[in-house]
């Protein structure tokens, strides 16, 4: 019989043991122990109980397994020859399958591993699969029933050891399964395992039939991308401050208990940082700067693509990683209930196996040329592609992590991930890290493929970027995916950049990393960000909200900083401020650091409001980081991706501070951009909606020494906005355009101070702030600061 196997060769457990008692031969049950092996930063294990290898009956009837019982911790299980999809570990026919791609393994096993074994680095019960009965084709597989209650797995595979031909098969490394949904190793975050391991043993959680989650009729919430105001954020730097008085700090569920916060701030969308399963404690290490441990806060370095961050969870590895996923489940429905759709930031330009020198976790072991893409020979030796900036600045090598998945596991594995997101845990988006490297040509680094001919010598060529690319183009058109956003991060470390040039089937968005800073001969540049940068989008048949706009993120500096510092200030990273980026486009206001006059931090104030006044009235859609609506400050610190301490943490305390002030103007503001009809145009405006003026009606500068731009905008709601911006170091009084039977009245000022800064209608002293205008008003004039931005709207005389 083929490999779907009778159920009823699965229901007498006592005639199994009985059969192959009798018959040995076709059961070969053997006791593997060997020493505990110890090895820094491997996960090395030692079988301490039963090892069964399987073999099936030729008589062409479908074959149980049994382990028999040789002390108290064996478990009875019945064994099959099993299906080989999918892959992963899949909760069927009332026990688990188990299929593992690996095509150049010579033999492969399935390791159980209990809970409490676990830490202990012990193999509870192992499966030797058998190639004739096990294996179709390049995938492996088994069938298992039995009690797999607090039980994880793993696999070992034995083949090749050759680094130098891109293989890395060890039998004595425990390998997690590429398609496992959640991965279990330490509870806590930032907790070194059993002696001081920074890399202690994974594995793999088993799914149940009790796997369910109450989703109480949730569902995508699909909003017209241009209708987003999207807010960055880190899951466990969002609430682990201990002002955000959570009862699940750090977690999902501390996630949960803010999520109104965003609703406050007017956010439809969050953006999370990678909450797929990483190792934080990467590169471990003291620093001497802040007496305090340097950890990988950030997590763009991925073990594992299905498995949620279980160290994001309140649960830890309670329940072998079911509890974390339910949690994630609970905070995409609870942010869906408000309204608020839900991204992930995913990672699929490296991994957290890293190089050729780096640890075997998973991917390496199980095929790793098949996952990675691989250089050519240099020296004798094979490396793996870079195409990662995103790591502190270690010894340089010749080539850095690439998990670029290119062949059947490859590009429908990432498609697989996604969806699986998409279906199962109903995420909403993706934004892809350095997605550039998707676009580029696959390592078939034989001469013939790469050049058409054969050639001397060894030449290293990177991946060519392709008009086409079959990865961007296979998710561009996926039933699933194309029913997502995609947002792509448009270049990578290898020097691609692809801003505007994104291969995106009318599909991708993009990172819009060109933002202008306010100097000689920015006004025309200037003018093309507000239009939703028609210049980068317009031809290729995009629109404006395929430009993901943003001031701030996660790498760089905050809104604060921003103005607040001109040198990046990284000691605090313990490397000598070598690292992070130097050009960050910044502006001190005059003095460099905190500790500065009057007189300059009353400037800083309005160059914050001035650049979230300018996010929300650009076309396109507008993203914010994290912290920045109340000022926060990482000390001028570039590139905090090492700190879980407070640079990193939000300050709830000081948010309550500043909610009379900064945060105020910046709800206002999105407020105000969701009321406007013409400020999420679907297409990019046209001069029958759009006027440019400059100090007088209708006459713009767009000269090299201008630092002046306005517009007036008609929309629907608020009939017509006046919106302009005085980047000058000198004030400026501006002609309005008339408007017979209409008047300007001032809505937002940001030289003035708070709460005069926004004249929302419940501002108990709005009526006496208006009569300051109005005898600039009633000649149609109005005076701006140096280094301010205003908006009028248009109402009726009679409704004064």
């Amino acid at each position: 019989m083929n490999s779907l196997h009778s159920t009823s060769h699965s229901v007498h457990v006592l005639e199994f043991i009985s059969q192959f008692r009798s018959t040995p031969k076709l059961c070969l049950l053997k006791r593997d122990v060997t020493s505990n092996l110890e090895n820094f930063g491997s996960n090395l294990f030692s079988n301490s109980t039963a090892s069964i290898s399987i073999k099936a009956a030729r008589d062409g009837v479908d074959t149980a397994v049994v382990v028999e019982e040789e002390g108290p911790k064996l478990r009875k299980f019945q064994v099959f020859e099993g299906h080989p999809a999918p892959f992963g570990a899949t909760f069927r026919d009332g026990g688990v399958n188990f299929a593992i791609f690996s095509a150049d393994a010579v033999s492969a096993t399935l390791c159980l591993i209990s809970l409490s074994d676990l830490p202990e680095n012990r193999v509870t019960e192992q499966f030797f699969l058998d190639p004739l009965t096990n294996k179709t084709g390049d995938v492996w597989h088994v069938h298992l029933k039995g009690d797999f209650k607090d039980m994880l797995y793993g696999y070992k595979f034995d083949g090749s050891f050759s680094p130098e031909e891109g293989h890395y098969y060890d039998p004595s490394q425990i390998v997690l399964d590429p398609y496992a949904k959640a991965v279990i190793s330490r509870g806590d975050f930032g907790v070194l395992g059993s002696d001081d391991n920074c890399w202690p043993q994974m594995a793999c959680m088993i799914p149940s039939a009790d796997d369910k989650f109450d989703w109480e009729g949730d569902s995508l919430l699909k909003y017209p991308q241009r209708d987003l105001i999207i807010y960055e954020m880190h899951v466990r730097g969002f609430t682990q401050h201990e002002s955000s008085r959570t009862e699940f700090p750090g977690t999902y569920l501390g996630v949960v208990e803010k999520l109104d916060h965003l609703k406050e701030l007017g956010v439809n969308c969050i953006e999370l940082m990678p909450c797929h399963e990483f190792n934080e404690l990467e590169y471990y290490g003291y620093n001497s700067v802040l007496g305090d441990y340097k950890v990988n806060f950030w997590g763009y370095s991925t073990v594992n693509y299905f498995s949620p961050m279980t160290r994001y969870s309140s649960a830890g590895t309670c329940n072998c990683g079911h509890d974390a996923i339910n949690e994630f489940k609970l905070l995409v429905r609870e942010a869906h209930k408000r309204g608020i759709e839900v991204f992930m930031d995913v990672v699929f330009n490296h991994t957290a196996e890293g190089n050729e020198r780096g640890p075997i976790l998973s991917f390496k072991g199980v095929d790793n040329s098949v996952y990675y893409m691989l250089a050519p020979k240099i020296y004798g030796a094979i490396f793996q592609y870079s195409c990662d900036c995103c790591e502190p600045s270690f010894t340089l090598c010749y080539y850095k992590e690439s998990s670029i998945i290119i062949q059947v596991v490859g590009t429908h594995s990432i498609a697989t991930i996604l969806s699986y997101w998409v279906i199962e845990m109903h995420v909403d988006g993706f934004r892809f890290d350095l997605a550039s490297i998707m676009t580029r040509s696959s390592s078939l680094w034989d001469a013939v493929n790469v050049f058409g001919s054969p050639i001397e010598g060894d030449l290293l060529t990177t991946g060519t970027p392709l008009g086409s690319p079959p990865l961007i183009e296979m998710m561009s058109n996926d039933p699933i995916l194309r029913d997502v956003k995609l947002i792509a991060e448009a270049w990578d470390a290898g020097g691609l950049y692809q801003v505007g040039m994104f291969p995106h089937w009318h599909i991708w968005s993009e990172w819009n990393g060109k933002f202008i800073k306010g100097t000689d001969g920015f006004s025309g540049a200037f003018a093309e960000c507000l239009c939703g940068s028609p210049d980068l989008y317009q031809e290729g048949g995009r629109k404006p909200w395929n430009s993901i706009n943003f001031v701030c993120a996660h790498d760089g500096f905050t809104l604060a900083d921003l103005v607040t510092y001109n040198e990046k200030h990284n000691l605090a990273n313990g490397e000598d401020n070598n690292d992070g980026e130097n050009h960050n486009n910044s502006w001190n206001c005059g003095q460099e650091g905190e500790l500065a006059s009057i007189s300059v931090k009353k400037l800083r104030k309005r160059q914050m409001r001035n650049f979230f006044l300018c996010l929300m009235v650009s076309q396109g859609v507008p993203m914010i980081h994290m912290g920045d609506e109340y000022g926060h400050t990482k000390g001028g610190n570039n590139n905090t991706y090492c700190h879980d301490n407070y640079i990193n943490y939000f300050w709830w305390d000081k948010k309550e501070e500043s909610s009379s002030d900064f945060f105020r103007f910046c709800r206002l503001m999105t407020k105000f951009r969701h009321e406007c009809e013409s400020l999420g145009l679907n297409d990019f405006p046209t001069a029958e909606r759009l006027q440019w003026h400059g100090h007088a009606p209708g006459t713009p500068d767009w000269s090299e020494t201008s630092r002046f731009v306005a517009f007036t905008l008609i929309d629907s709601v608020k009939c017509e906005i006046y919106i302009a911006f005085n980047a000058s170091h000198l004030p400026v009084t501006i002609t309005l355009p008339e408007r017979p039977a209409y008047r300007w009245e001032p809505l937002v000022d940001t030289g003035k101070p708070a709460p005069f800064d926004f004249l929302s209608g419940d501002l108990p002293e709005r009526d006496t702030a208006m009569k300051q205008y109005s005898h600039f008003l009633e000649a149609n004039l109005y005076p701006m600061l140096s280094y301010s931005s205003i908006i009028l709207v248009l109402l009726p005389v009679d409704n004064a």
